[in-house]
């Protein structure tokens, strides 16, 4: 067997320049959670200004990657990265109205949920750490999570829980409650996916443990090598799978039958990373029988659940009751184009009739939103260009400017469609209608695209631009899926076309 477990697959962390394991004291790789610890050198502050003052960021530390699967046709943003994008385009927590549904071990235990975070008891020091990271009170997830990861005796969990509902904030509450401080030995490991993905999480334990000056923090990944067989003194460690297996099994600077907590974040992205699943079931294999399990995942397809039946025995569960996007405060339309030159000039008429605050368009190709893009601007519109030759982190600084009103409108790939909440957006227009690998209509895409429109009650447009039989044989398809009709519009008539959109 190779005599590092993690090089095959750790491949974006490779790139990475090498951060010298740091001697006890130094302060570059661990320390104290009231601000002495400190990430790897080149990392700044990301738009949640977790990081602490003094860090500094390189850009380039976010590795650029193949949009994957059709390079020349479109962008296809990977699960990981789009996961670190809405972790920093997220500045508080997300207006999530899903129903909690909670599925226990134990059907006869009393079903616990807190209202306030006095309710859980927790040491002065977190209580203080919480608050100062302006939480007031528990989000939906947290209410029903925090009293199954703190209870005692303790007890596993599995939870589905998107990014921005407070689960980072929750699983690291529950990290720093089970620790005691006066052992200094790890007794806390947490798992995420990507190099970038731990930094995020290990903002959050440094911010939440600030108060606790006895807990340490260091972090599993490449480039930090530690000295083999000099036992880690850092009460919980953050790290992706290869390195933190390294650290158990080859350097032996983790005692595995010492952790009391394993969690495990990202498990949707984490198995769609080739040779991640595999290393995270070696690690929960050298844990103890009774080290506390809990397991996230944003989704809950059938691959993620057989992931979690093996890492996690006899588990409470929290789903996400799927709210159904509602199509109702957002009206649709169609307009006749012969090439993209007509698609332009029906954009301009759009405009002319239209009270528009922001506007988000969708192109199939990097291509293609460039010329669009360059277009927009001689006609004197502020435009962002959004696509996935940009880093993660420019890809938010684009997205914080939008949210901000400094550029009206946002040209963009599929790299935008999901998960972006901005009030302004009044109309979303599918310069290019969404398909999949096969041609045929991408609904799925299509539902996300118009829904940045319609946002919180208000009304929204949606505008497909129809240049061929073809893209009009995708329109029919997304017709007779969602089982509405999607009304023509004539750009050459001005005045119809005000009647229609008033209406």
């Amino acid at each position: 067997m190779s005599e590092s477990w993690a090089v095959a697959v750790d491949v974006q962390e490779a790139t990475t320049e090498p951060i010298k394991f740091a001697k006890k004291g130094s302060g570059r790789l661990s320390g104290r959670l009231s601000g002495r610890v400190s990430v790897p050198p080149k990392l700044t502050p990301d738009i949640n200004g977790n990081i602490l003052p003094g860090e500094s960021v390189n850009s380039g530390d976010v590795n650029r990657r193949s949009s994957g699967g059709w390079e020349a046709e479109g962008d296809k943003i990977d699960r990981a990265e789009q996961s670190l994008f809405n972790k920093l385009i997220r500045h508080s927590l997300v207006r999530n109205r899903n129903q909690v549904e909670v599925l226990q071990r134990d059907p006869n235990s009393p079903l616990f949920s807190v209202k306030t975070f006095e309710e859980l008891r927790l040491k002065q020091e977190l209580l203080n750490g919480v608050y100062n990271m302006g939480f007031n009170r528990p989000s939906r997830i947290q209410e029903n999570a925090l009293p199954m990861m703190l209870a005692q005796p303790p007890q596993n969990l599995i939870a589905q829980s998107q990014s921005g509902t407070g689960k980072t904030a929750a699983f690291s509450l529950a990290m720093l409650s089970h620790v005691n401080p006066a052992n200094k030995w790890t007794q806390c490991l947490c798992l995420a996916p990507t190099y970038e993905l731990a930094l995020q999480i290990g903002q959050v334990i440094e911010q939440m443990g600030k108060f606790d000056p006895e807990v340490k923090l260091a972090y599993a990944i490449r480039g930090n090598r530690p000295v083999r067989g000099v036992v880690l003194e850092e009460q919980i460690v953050v790290g992706t799978p290869g390195t933190l297996m390294d650290w158990c099994i080859k350097f032996k600077v983790i005692d595995p039958k010492k952790i009391s907590v394993f969690v495990l974040d990202e498990a949707d992205v984490m198995i769609a990373t080739q040779g991640h699943q595999d290393q995270s079931i070696r690690i929960q294999r050298q844990l103890p029988k009774d080290c506390q399990m809990l397991l996230f995942s944003a989704t809950f397809e059938d691959s993620v659940w057989r992931f979690a039946e093996r890492i996690v025995p006899e588990p409470n569960i929290i789903k996400l009751r799927r709210e159904e996007e509602t199509l109702d405060t957002i009206k649709q339309f169609f307009v006749v184009c012969s090439q993209k030159e007509d698609k332009f000039n029906a954009l301009c008429s759009l405009y002319a009739c239209l009270t528009i605050a922001q506007a988000m368009i969708f192109c199939h190709t990097r291509k293609m939103a460039s010329w669009l893009a360059s277009k927009l601007n001689e006609e004197g519109h502020q435009v962002a260009l959004l696509s996935g030759e940009l880093t993660v982190e420019q890809r938010a600084a684009v997205i914080e400017r939008f949210k901000e009103g400094k550029e009206k409108v946002l040209v963009t790939t599929n790299v935008c469609s999901r998960g972006i909440d901005v009030e302004q957006v009044s109309i979303v227009v599918n310069f290019d209608l969404p398909m999949d690998l096969d041609g045929n209509a991408d609904n799925e895409t299509y539902l996300h695209r118009i829904g940045r429109t319609g946002r919180f009650g208000k009304r929204g447009f949606a505008v497909n631009m129809v240049d061929s039989e073809y893209s009009m044989d995708l329109l029919r398809q997304i017709e007779m899926h969602f089982d509405r009709k999607i009304t023509k519009l004539d750009t050459d008539n001005l005045e119809e076309m005000e009647k229609l959109l008033m209406v």
